[in-house]
């Protein structure tokens, strides 16, 4: 059976939007998209839907998610100015949740995705397990990152390595049609060389995507270009044997063969020129968190020079305990905004290349393009309604306008992951 999606507005990203048109679905697969006179004689027999004034998107992809802490939304609020003390605090109140408060919590987190016409997460949890579980249930696609303890001694490497390795392969049994494994290291502060090296090592022989948090802070770039601050206090406090590398956080990882497995780099707020160089010349790409790193006042990443770089950005919501909210539209139009206030910009971010960061971006930040990511014939049907009637959105003069600068989540209407209905608002 067909289905026809109508609406006033069709934003393919791989194409150019258009007016009075529609997407056919059958099954999990997009099989038509075109005007409402095309699909309507070349499915003649098709269910309509007709949403009228809104516009049918590809569904986004938050490509830097961390759904476990969703219950601490709240809890860690004025402790941003200390990213040491944030981190701890977190620990802490994990530990005091449980697996079964960090469950629900991803639960709630997922669907609040699902809302928000998110179709597909990056997901990062030390518990990959709750995750993954959050995903499924909700229907929701996505590559769920298990990631490493606090393991930065390279005493413990390999008995690190093969702990984290047996929880991969453990958590990898599970995956589903939607849903996928992979690693994240958690970041170059955190993990020790001798453990990047074998993770780095596996990835290349097994293709496991990574995902490491790398360039986020201040704190971080000085523990790695002299071994001072906050951090080197921590690891003297609780006597972890760390040497500095004397490099910013990208040249350590090109220099361990981190940057040859193409990893997907969440923040990087704080790289030079070079480091933009050396993420570009190996593949790698970029999850864009700009109100999280707002937030916590660590700076904006220059979004504006990793696209004229060629760099594959998505944009990611960061977790809700520093962000506070899962809404991608939102993180699209202040992600136009700070790239476009920085001091060293030189020109204007468009509204259409922060909402492809949004959709097209994060499909092929975690190497999914060919899946999801656009709204084409062959691929599957992740769909994104984002309702245009509220006065504050009109008149819609230019589509992509008007939803980066003018909605939200809340206008998001209707949202479709693989051909099934996992979000439609008022039931």
């Amino acid at each position: 059976m067909t289905t026809i999606h109508l609406a006033d507005h069709i934003v393919p990203v791989s194409s150019e939007p258009f007016a009075d048109g529609g997407v056919a679905i059958e099954g999990s697969k997009i099989v038509g998209i075109g005007t409402r006179d095309t699909l309507t004689v070349a499915f003649p027999n098709s269910e309509t839907i007709d949403h009228g004034a809104a516009a049918i998107a590809p569904g986004f992809v938050n490509v830097h998610s961390h759904l476990e802490i969703t219950a601490m939304r709240g809890a860690l609020d004025g402790v941003e100015d200390n990213f040491a003390a944030w981190l701890l605090k977190l620990s802490a109140i994990r530990t005091e949740l449980g697996e079964e408060g960090v469950r629900k919590g991803a639960l709630v987190g997922a669907r609040e995705g699902a809302a928000a016409g998110v179709t597909c997460f990056g997901d990062i949890g030390r518990l990959g397990r709750v995750g993954l579980e959050a995903l499924t249930a909700t229907g929701l696609r996505g590559i769920v990152f298990q990631e490493t303890e606090f393991t930065p001694d390279n005493r413990t490497a390999k008995d690190d390595f093969m702990e984290l390795a047996a929880k991969f392969e453990a958590l990898k049994q599970d995956e589903t049609e939607l849903v996928r494994v992979a690693l994240s290291p958690h970041s170059p502060y955190t993990v020790g060389s001798e453990l990047f090296e074998l993770l780095a090592q596996y990835s290349i022989l097994n293709r496991i995507p990574l995902s490491i948090h790398a360039a986020e802070s201040a704190d971080e770039i000085e523990l790695m270009a002299k071994g001072t601050g906050p951090f080197s206090t921590f690891y003297e406090k609780f006597g972890v044997e760390w040497s500095s590398p004397f490099s910013t956080p990208i040249e350590y990882l090109e220099r361990l063969g981190v940057l040859a497995t193409r990893p997907l780099l969440a923040h990087c707020v704080r790289v030079t020129d070079s480091d933009i160089e050396r993420i570009e010349a190996n593949g790698a790409s970029v999850a864009h968190c700009p109100k999280s790193n707002a937030k916590f006042g660590h700076g904006a990443a220059p979004l504006e020079k990793f696209l004229d770089a060629g760099i594959t950005v998505g944009l990611g919501s960061d977790s809700v305990a520093s962000n506070n909210v899962c809404d991608l539209i939102e993180e699209s139009r202040f992600a136009a905004l700070t790239a476009r206030n920085r001091v060293d910009s030189e020109r204007f971010v468009t509204a259409e290349e922060v909402f492809e960061c949004a959709t097209l971006g994060g499909a092929k930040a975690l190497g999914l393009d060919d899946l999801i990511g656009t709204l084409e014939a062959g691929k599957e049907a992740d769909l994104a309604v984002v309702d245009l009637t509220d006065d504050a959105q009109g008149p819609v003069t230019d589509i992509y306008a008007a939803l980066v600068f003018s909605s939200n989540a809340r206008d998001v209407k209707q949202t479709i992951v693989a051909g099934k209905t996992v979000y439609s608002k008022g039931t």
